[in-house]
């Protein structure tokens, strides 16, 4: 087991990786903004260091600062959470160089997944079902609308590079195509240096399904079931599930669609967490991509396997063995995250930066909370507005649902404007009750709103 891990990170996913070590008894080392002087990653740690100013390009995502306050505190590995460096195969490769461990996948896979041309191939090869798309980059406007007439429309220009939906257009005639494929071309360089752009058949309001993997350095890889992450907007999730209301039904779905994630994991020869994204619709899924890291949405899957994933990650980029194998994961109960974001849902779901006067997280049966927020801790307007995650478990979908409302009713966040009363709205919907729900979701929810008779009346 290592003696010391530096956090590559901030937020949230930095304290669960600190408590996750002191668990294991490694020490741990923060590195932090002068923004977040005063978080409690950097309070709880066991040394920290503060590596710029605020803007994350001066801070953490320069990858020469962190490994030399990794040599300064002679760190055995380096966990880099979600985000920033996460999935940046040059960062995996310097530790590599320096002799440090990465708590993740290899560069080369990293590499070879993070190309989503590449993945498409890989997946293709490897048995398992993509999309209809094309083969390999589409680079001018005259083979984007060869590939859209063999498609059909509607279709989806994705940079090969994309994430969190960025560079992505989708296009339902050959003048939003042309439009689509140089405002996804300009986006994608902008934010990832990676202009290369594929396309895809766009399949209308389809289930998000992701499958969450572990393979350790001996061959071994195995599936902890699947996530439902239909509940977004504007590709951002709001609210994920654990199991998925399509599998509780179709169990022979769900061994299919873990078989599959498995062969993807394999094709790839990864190693470490990872996420195996499908899309699913009218009885089919299609791999989507694969995320090179641990999820937002990681802590759904703990609450019905009862894996610590954080704890796993760390043991098998030790050198260890996965301590399961699949037979040994059994999925109990159901769990539900709310992604609670400081936004006003009334504003567009404009971020809301500022002071948190109050900050009371719910508490009780079935209930946890992941957040690096206390009250009066001052949110940056620099990174992203998450600043905590309410996880419920329950022994059945209606209980945790149950539990959820209870604990978003109980959550008191005074000073800004957060999601709450948004994801209220969601869990109280009788079709998110019932489990009927998709990629649209959110969209035509806010769009369903009731005629205003009173007005009427008066005219």
């Amino acid at each position: 087991m290592f003696n010391k891990i530096l956090i590559a990170n901030r937020g949230e996913i930095a304290l669960r990786i600190i408590r996750a070590c002191r668990e294991l008894g490694v020490r741990t080392v923060a590195v932090y903004s002068q923004a977040d002087a005063d978080s409690l990653p950097v309070r709880l740690a066991d040394e920290a260091v503060c590596i710029g100013p605020a803007q994350s390009a001066s801070s953490y995502l320069l990858i020469d600062r962190i490994l030399s306050v990794a040599a300064i505190c002679d760190v055995d590995a380096i966990h880099p959470g979600f985000g920033f460096l996460a999935e940046n195969a040059y960062f995996a490769e310097a530790c590599r160089k320096h002799g440090i461990t990465f708590i993740g996948p290899t560069p080369e896979a990293m590499r070879a997944l993070g190309d989503k041309a590449v993945a498409r191939s890989t997946m293709k090869k490897a048995g398992v079902p993509i999309t209809p798309g094309s083969d390999g980059l589409i680079e001018t406007e005259e083979q984007a609308l060869a590939m859209a007439e063999k498609l059909k429309y509607p279709v989806i220009i994705k940079a090969v590079a994309g994430g969190g939906g960025r560079g992505m257009r989708i296009a339902h005639n050959n003048a939003s195509l042309i439009q689509g494929f140089h405002a996804a071309k300009s986006e994608a360089e902008n934010a990832f240096g990676n202009g290369d752009l594929y396309m895809e058949k766009f399949i209308v309001n389809p289930r998000h399904i992701e499958v969450q993997i572990i393979g350790d350095n001996y061959g071994h890889v195995v599936h902890l079931g699947e996530r439902d992450c239909s509940m977004q907007r504007r590709n951002q999730k709001l609210v994920e599930e654990s199991p998925s209301p399509v599998m509780i039904a179709n169990p022979k779905l769900r061994e299919e669609i873990g078989k599959a994630a498995v062969r993807a994991a394999k094709a790839a020869n990864y190693t470490n967490a990872g996420t195996i994204e499908f899309l699913y619709s009218e009885g089919q899924f299609y791999f989507m991509e694969m995320n090179t890291r641990i999820q937002v949405e990681h802590p759904v899957t703990e609450m019905v396997t009862g894996v610590d994933l954080i704890k796993e990650m760390i043991r098998v980029a030790a050198g260890e063995k996965l301590s399961f194998s699949q037979k040994d994961i059994v999925l109990q109960g159901h769990a539900i995250e709310c992604r609670i974001n400081a936004e006003d849902p009334k504003r567009n779901f404009a971020p809301c930066p500022g002071t948190l006067t109050t900050f009371i997280p719910p508490g009780g049966r079935g209930v946890r909370v992941d957040t690096h927020s206390y009250s009066g801790y001052k949110i940056p307007p620099y990174y992203d507005s998450m600043i905590g995650k309410l996880i419920v478990h329950g022994n059945t979908r209606a209980e945790a649902l149950a539990i959820c409302r209870r604990a978003l009713s109980e959550f008191i966040i005074e000073g800004v404007k957060t999601t709450i009363p948004f994801q209220l709205k969601i869990i109280n919907h009788k079709d998110f009750a019932a489990g009927k729900y998709d990629t649209g979701f959110v969209e035509k929810m806010l769009l369903d709103k009731k005629p205003d008779t009173k007005n009427k009346e008066k005219k």
